[in-house]
């Protein structure tokens, strides 16, 4: 309990910003915390308590009590000066951009999805555009503090008493313990984002160009801030580049009729407020709207606009997921089920060519989505120089391209389960790649050991979760426990 205490106490030394949820406000929610965790019965799982996620694969359902985390959201505290953020570890990415906006600073890796929150960023990983010179989420952490196993709140920072869980924290999803506080960098940001479509007939130009920009960060003498692409098919791809303005003009609104994803086939630059490209992805779930008929313009000019999200979107997939709308609907086509196929999947980018060329002869799946993405350098102190982050070891000083599809395909009689997805993971492992853990996954014990921090994660099990209060990582992300 003393480590909890003085947790809590380092906060009174910020000074709230008006309008933010303040360091009080959070004290007493992680006091609610901390009596919701000791009200669980000891032979039960500890879990949170919380009606929204952005995770794909099922999980057990438990009638025990959760943690109470409805005191963990909002904006702690923003310092401009010093250009960090304190926020609570539900706070959404939505409210920590509206709360940094107006000092034009944004975090220096936003997750496509407003509801993302920087807790679940951190435990479970995120990436975005400027992924390709500002690493992933946790890579700007400062310090963050852990409801731990034990039930002690603890402050890990990079090479403090606890750095071992700060370095072992993300890709931990839960099993080592859930994040109260991050204290986190922030980066400046210009009003505007002027964007160029490149388009290419060949995966391997794609590839070329990619690598070339990323490692310039810039194209015909214009500095490239944002990098990401879109694969409509191997004859068809996008790199979009993005680069911060202060110059004002008209700007691009997709959320509203036009669709951002279908702009890229239809003009070769644009461009758009920081806010609405920092959530350009949101509104239409990056295309998978159209599986709902949000796409189809009779329907989109009626259906509401402040349902046009990717929160509104998951309350339809769990509502499928639920009652077993979109099989149903199959049979009585006469149609197979289908098997979900949603993945994030990281190879390194001289291999990008070839792992989506397989995967559009393999998997009935389009479009994908690219995104680069490079560890930061220099890592942050304390960093190991070969693989900083032990659960999730991606080598430094290389680039891998985050290749990403969210649909689902039909599924072949007498297939076993999970057929496409197993496909996936073995294709991603001769690619040398890493594949995402927040949906589905088929590893057998010994390989998901291998690649997800083995002897590194045992030991870091013992240490803060030495009663197994808290499920393990295998049991979580494969078992669906």
């Amino acid at each position: 309990m003393a480590a909890s205490q003085s947790a809590l106490q380092r906060l009174g030394r910020r000074t709230s910003t008006p309008g933010h949820t303040g360091a009080a406000a959070h004290r007493a929610g992680v006091q609610r915390l901390l009596a919701s965790y000791h009200a669980i019965p000891p032979s039960a799982t500890v879990r949170l308590a919380k009606k929204t996620s952005n995770l794909f694969r099922a999980r057990a359902k438990t009638n025990a009590p959760g943690l109470d985390v409805s005191g963990l959201g909002g904006v702690i505290s923003v310092d401009p000066t010093a250009r960090t953020a304190d926020v609570a570890g539900m706070c959404t990415y939505e409210d920590l951009v509206a709360a940094t906006l107006p000092y034009g600073l944004a975090p220096l890796v936003v997750p496509q999805l407003k509801t993302i929150t920087l807790g679940g960023a951190v435990t479970g990983l995120g990436i975005e555009s400027t992924s390709f010179r500002n690493g992933l989420p946790h890579e700007s952490v400062l310090e963050i503090d852990v409801l731990t196993g034990s039930g002690e709140i603890i402050t890990a920072t990079p090479d403090g008493e606890h750095s071992d869980l700060f370095w072992g924290f993300p890709n931990s999803y839960g099993t080592l313990g859930y994040s109260t506080r991050l204290r986190i960098e922030l980066e400046p940001v210009k009003p505007f984002v002027a964007l160029r479509h490149l388009r290419f007939d060949d995966l391997t130009d794609l590839q070329n160009a990619m690598d070339r920009i990323g490692t310039d960060r810039s194209h015909d003498g214009i500095a490239v801030d944002y990098l990401d692409g879109v694969v409509f098919s191997a004859t068809e791809s996008y790199l979009t580049l993005g680069t911060q303005t202060d110059e004002g003009g008209p700007a691009s609104d997709y959320t509203g009729q036009q669709i951002y994803y279908r702009s890229l086939q239809q003009r070769s630059t644009d461009r758009l407020t920081i806010a609405d490209y920092l959530w350009r992805w949101d509104t239409d779930w990056f295309w998978c709207s159209r599986a709902f008929g949000a796409q189809n313009p009779r329907i989109r000019r009626v259906w509401p606009k402040r349902y046009r999200r990717s929160s509104f979107y998951w309350k339809l997939i769990a509502l499928d997921q639920k009652y077993d709308i979109g099989d149903r609907l199959e049979r009585r086509k006469g149609n197979p089920p289908r098997e979900r196929v949603v993945q994030d999947v990281e190879v390194p980018i001289e291999h990008t060519a070839d792992f989506v060329s397989w995967f559009l002869r393999e998997i009935p799946i389009e479009p994908l989505w690219l995104c680069p993405l490079r560890l930061r350098e220099p890592g942050p102190a304390g960093a190991s120089a070969v693989r900083p982050w032990p659960l999730y070891p991606l080598e430094p000083k290389r680039t891998y391209v985050n290749v990403g599809f969210w649909s689902s395909v039909p599924i072949t009689p007498g297939a076993p389960e999970g057929a496409a997805n197993r496909l996936i993971e073995d294709t991603v492992g001769r690619f040398e790649g890493h594949k995402s853990l927040y949906s589905d996954s088929y590893y057998d014990a010994d390989d998901f050991a291998r690649l997800y921090g083995g002897d590194n994660y045992s030991i870091l099990k013992q240490k803060y979760d030495p009663d197994s209060r808290l499920l393990d990582l295998y049991s979580k992300a494969v078992q669906r426990k």
